[in-house]
C-alpha cells in the first residue's frame, strides 16, 4: 500500500489541489461534473498496483480555490491547470482517463501540448462541436434548459435535469456491490453549484472541433454499455471514432460507470491500455 500525497500548485486566478496514489507510469484521471479529486477513488483503488494515478480538483471545486469565485472559467483555463499539475508531477508522457468534462479536457492538453499525452481514453465527452448540426443544436437547447434551470429553480432541480440529459437515472441506475456512497454533503453541493454556475457555460462556449486533433492522435474513443445512444456525449465519442477512424470502445455502465461500476470500469482499462502495448500485463 502506498499513501496518498496531497499537494497544490499555484496557476493564473487559482490554487490548484492534486493528489498522487500508486507506482508505476503515469496515469491522469480527469473527473466528470461535480467530480474532484476523490469522487473516483474506488476506480482509482482499482489501478494503484499499477500506475501512479493523479486526480485534481478542478478550479472552483472543494480544494482548488480561485481568487475570483464568480470570474468565468474555459475549458482551455482548466487545460491549462492539468498541465501544471502534470508538470508538477512528471516530465514524461502520460496515460490520461479523461471522463466527461475530463474528456475534453484531455483533448484540450493534447492539442496544445502533443507530447505531454501518450494515449487518451476520452470516454463521452461533452465537447458538442464534435457533433453533426442537429444534434449540436439539440444539445445546446437541452444544456440552455439545464441551465435556466439552475438559474431559476436552483441546483437540486439543475441537478435531476442534467442526470436526465445524460441518460442517468441516479434511483434506478444498476451498481456493484460495496461501492462508496457520495452524499450530497456541504462540499459536494457547492461543487454541483460551480459546475452548473460555470463549467457548463464553459462547455456551451467551448471551440474544441475534431479538425484540431490529427487522425492520428493517440485517443481512445469509449462509451458506456448503458448510455442511451441517442445521448449527445454517448453520439459526441461515436462521432469522435469516426473521425479518427477507430472503433469506440465499451465501458461497463453508462455516463458515470467509473461510478457504478469501478472495478469492471478499471479492469477494462486495463484491457484497453494492454491491448495497445501501453502497460506490461502482468
Amino acid at each position: 500500500m502506498t499513501q496518498t500525497r496531497n499537494a497544490s500548485v499555484r496557476v493564473p486566478g487559482a490554487r490548484i489541489h492534486y493528489q498522487v496514489d500508486g507506482s508505476g507510469p503515469v496515469l491522469v484521471v480527469g473527473q466528470s461534473g461535480d467530480g474532484d479529486a476523490d469522487r473516483s477513488r474506488d476506480l482509482v483503488a482499482g489501478l494503484t498496483g499499477r500506475f501512479t494515478v493523479v486526480t485534481w480538483d478542478r478550479r472552483g471545486l472543494s480544494r482548488s480555490v480561485c481568487d475570483d469565485p464568480a470570474a468565468p472559467v474555459t475549458m482551455r483555463e482548466h487545460a491549462g491547470d492539468l498541465m501544471a499539475v502534470l508538470d508538477e508531477v512528471t516530465d514524461r508522457p502520460v496515460l490520461m482517463l479523461g471522463l466527461s468534462v475530463g474528456a475534453v479536457l484531455g483533448m484540450h492538453v493534447l492539442r496544445a501540448y502533443p507530447e505531454r499525452v501518450a494515449c487518451l481514453v476520452a470516454h463521452e465527452p461533452i465537447a458538442l462541436r464534435l457533433l453533426e448540426p442537429a444534434a449540436e443544436a439539440r444539445a445546446r437547447r437541452d444544456l440552455t434548459a439545464v441551465l435556466e434551470t439552475h438559474r431559476r429553480a436552483g441546483w437540486r432541480a439543475a441537478a435531476g435535469r442534467v442526470a436526465a440529459v445524460l441518460g442517468i437515472d441516479p434511483r434506478g441506475q444498476e451498481t456493484e456491490p460495496g461501492i462508496s456512497a457520495f452524499p450530497f454533503d456541504e462540499r459536494r453541493a457547492a461543487n454541483f453549484e460551480y459546475f452548473l454556475g460555470r463549467d457548463l457555460d464553459a462547455a456551451l462556449t467551448d471551440d474544441l472541433r475534431a479538425s484540431d486533433l490529427p487522425a492520428g492522435a493517440p485517443i481512445v474513443p469509449a462509451v458506456g454499455e448503458r448510455s442511451p445512444a441517442d445521448g449527445f456525449d454517448h453520439r459526441a465519442a461515436l462521432a469522435l471514432a469516426g473521425h479518427l477512424g477507430v472503433p469506440a470502445e465499451r465501458f461497463p455502465g453508462g455516463h458515470n460507470g467509473n461510478l457504478t461500476h469501478p472495478r469492471a470500469f478499471a479492469a477494462r482499462l486495463l484491457d484497453v491500455l494492454g491491448a495497445r502495448s501501453l502497460i506490461v500485463a502482468g
